[in-house]
């Protein structure tokens, strides 16, 4: 494990943070597909971003996005998704228009927004690397190693991750940077995530070895 770790340490000036789906129709209180959860990592990912800001180093942000005119089998899955009607009930299970095209949800909250110089990458599915321009945009800018932040740390986290893997680029997770719904879904994906795909380590760990560039 010690080799797997230092083959995987972060590329001095090579690294960018990539904030996965931190958009209001998941961090928000109140909406259809909350993660509570997401709110509490909100300052380890800003944390991150100033150091790797103050270093000039790129900066990418994943926002899903559903659009009815993108057929994919995810918006059977959640039709929260889908355009609510004008004063029908809404909730889990129930049309919402949650991060559907356009609504104010599929944009990343406030506390974390994309400054105009960032890459902000809108996918229709869970991997960011999937049918979006992700990758060639990383190595244009030269990019070998990516930091993981973000929500759902099972769903879109994990598949992005995966993406990142499969295409060699270094992957190291910020532990207390992603969140999920549930504990124990939590621990078992991190360590899948640390036995076969990247480093699982500490927001503070990663911000001291930028630093230290």
């Amino acid at each position: 494990m010690r080799n797997f770790e230092q083959v995987l340490k972060l590329e001095p000036g090579r690294t960018a943070p990539l904030v996965v789906d931190m958009q209001r129709g998941f961090v928000d209180p109140g909406e259809a597909l909350e993660v509570p959860q997401a709110r509490e990592i909100v300052p380890a990912i800003q944390r991150l971003l100033a150091v790797f800001r103050s270093r000039r180093l790129p900066v990418v942000f994943t926002e899903f996005v559903y659009s009815e005119r993108v057929p994919l089998l995810v918006g059977d899955l959640h039709p929260e998704h889908k355009p609510a009607q004008p004063g029908a009930p809404t909730g889990f299970g129930l049309p919402s228009s949650n991060c559907l095209e356009g609504h104010p949800s599929a944009e990343t909250i406030p506390p974390l927004a994309p400054r105009p110089d960032e890459l902000v990458v809108r996918k229709h599915g869970y991997d960011a690397f999937h049918g979006t321009p992700l990758d060639g945009a990383l190595r244009a800018r030269g990019v070998t190693s990516l930091v993981v932040t973000g929500t759902l740390t099972d769903i879109c986290v994990l598949a992005s991750i995966v993406g990142a893997f499969n295409r060699e680029y270094r992957v190291t997770v910020a532990e207390d940077a992603v969140a999920t719904l549930w504990p124990e879904i939590q621990r078992a994906t991190l360590d899948i995530i640390g036995r076969a795909f990247g480093r699982v380590v500490s927001s503070k760990d990663i911000a001291s070895e930028v630093t230290a560039w």
